[in-house]
């Protein structure tokens, strides 16, 4: 299929999967609430359903206006779609930071050993002694019941109403750059200021990420809309390629979050 083409090998499971909602919802005239996605598989879910699709209707929601991970919904056109209708929990807990640190790691390893997938989570607060998780409503009495300690602190969940929610509006800044190439190692080094050899060696140690993949090969290229993270230094996304020089160099937009 020409859609492919567009895509990498490994997002094209991903890309069946999507199309296969599609057509349960157009046969069925049922809307479909998939689990949490990420960024990029709600990017993807946009390219292949959100434009020329008179009968169908993208909706995400993930618990407040600026949450990342969200849940989306496929419905006909005529649906009326509420928040209520993503059935999303928030629950929160508070630990004593005085005497114990918590980061969003040790939340999401603690949730994980419950043995639930990740995908069952939306995002993750922890800041000022308070805990606050996003979940899909099901699963909700489970955690609440079971997960009573992170790290050495015990805590104890409770739903809130969803107007609780924390949230830090992220912030982007935009720069322009020339690189030799668009290989993961030449980008990640003028993104973050860091010699090629810094680059080479955190992409080798597993310290990478795109678009929420481990990638350890250096020579790895680059497109359009990636989203990139580096262990320690935060996140960044390749924005767009702006064309070439006369040198044959990539004029590249780029972007790092800074909040």
């Amino acid at each position: 299929m020409e859609i492919y083409q567009h895509f990498r090998k490994e997002e094209h499971a991903f890309i069946d999967l999507v199309l296969s909602w599609k057509e349960i919802v157009e046969r069925s005239y049922q809307l479909k609430l998939t689990d949490f996605l990420d960024p990029r598989e709600q990017q993807i879910m946009e390219m292949l359903l959100g434009t020329g699709n008179d009968d169908l209707q993208l909706k995400f929601f993930g618990g407040g206006k600026h949450t990342e991970r969200q849940r989306a919904i496929i419905a006909p056109y005529y649906e009326e779609i509420t928040e209520d209708a993503f059935e999303i929990e928030l629950v929160q807990a508070s630990y004593h930071e005085k005497f114990i640190t918590l980061a969003h790691r040790d939340v999401l390893g603690a949730f994980l050993s419950l043995g639930i997938a990740r995908k069952k989570l939306g995002d993750i607060y922890v800041a000022d002694g308070v805990i606050q998780i996003i979940l899909e409503k099901e699963i909700t009495p489970y955690v609440t019941m079971n997960l009573t300690g992170i790290k050495r602190a015990s805590v104890t969940l409770a739903p809130q109403p969803l107007p609780a929610l924390i949230e830090i509006e992220s912030t982007w800044k935009e720069a322009e750059k020339t690189v030799s190439s668009l290989r993961l190692d030449t980008v990640l080094k003028e993104i973050y200021s860091i010699s090629r050899k810094a680059a080479q060696d955190v992409i080798e140690k597993g310290l990478v990420k795109v678009n929420y993949r481990v990638i350890e090969d250096g020579k790895f290229i680059l497109r359009e809309g990636d989203l990139i993270s580096l262990r320690g230094k935060g996140r960044s996304k390749l924005i767009a390629i702006t064309g070439q020089t006369k040198k044959e160099k990539y004029k590249i937009t780029t972007a790092i979050l800074e909040v």
